[in-house]
């Protein structure tokens, strides 16, 4: 699977940490949500913390393009880039166990949602607009952004997003603190999911 890799450098697996990969079995974690939810930082410790194999959806479908996202929304408009989005998915999704994170718009995807229902256990990592805002607006590369008040734009994905994104197995608030803090949020409600015992609250 060109893209991602195990992360084990420095990797040191405890009991729970075993023990929730045990019980994954051949399931992914696929982590949706917002752009600025935090899926691809907290992604990439989740799957260290598990000793899985990360991916980004994201980076595979351009790699799979040979182009960045803009430039496919530029090119070939967001149906064809939704279209690509939906089979790198998909491919991804055969080849688990893994943490996986997609891009905002992708869970709105009944196929899409099918397909993780399958072969993994969906966590939303939920924000609320103020967080997302700051975390946007340090990147300029959100084709969906490119508009006169990225605000109102971001406000109006929200509304439409939201309550699909309410359909995922667990949700996870996040909020503006460390990345581990996060991470420890996700295994505990995972944890909590799939029988372990949970070590706190989740934020």
């Amino acid at each position: 699977m060109s893209g991602h890799d195990v992360m084990t450098a420095d990797f040191v697996q405890d009991d729970k940490g075993a023990g929730l990969r045990e019980r994954l079995g051949s399931r992914s974690i696929v982590l949706v949500g917002m752009m600025g939810a935090g899926k691809s930082s907290v992604g990439k410790r989740l799957a260290r913390r598990l000793n899985l194999p990360f991916a980004d959806a994201d980076v595979e479908i351009e790699q799979a393009a040979g182009m960045t996202i803009p430039e496919i929304f530029a090119h070939h408009g967001e149906p064809a880039f939704r279209d690509g989005e939906k089979k790198v998915i998909s491919r991804l999704l055969e080849n688990g166990p893994m943490v996986l994170a997609t891009g905002g718009g992708a869970f709105m995807s009944d196929e899409t949602q099918a397909a993780i229902a399958r072969h993994g256990i969906s966590v939303w990592l939920k924000a609320e607009l103020d967080l997302l805002l700051r975390r946007v607006r340090r990147r300029d590369d959100r084709p969906l952004l490119k508009t006169d008040d990225p605000a109102t734009t971001l406000a109006r994905l929200i509304d439409l997003r939201y309550p699909v994104y309410a359909r995922a197995t667990l949700t996870v608030v996040s909020h503006d603190v460390p990345q581990d803090v996060m991470v420890e949020a996700v295994v505990d409600a995972l944890a909590g999911h799939l029988g372990a015992e949970p070590t706190g609250e989740t934020p």
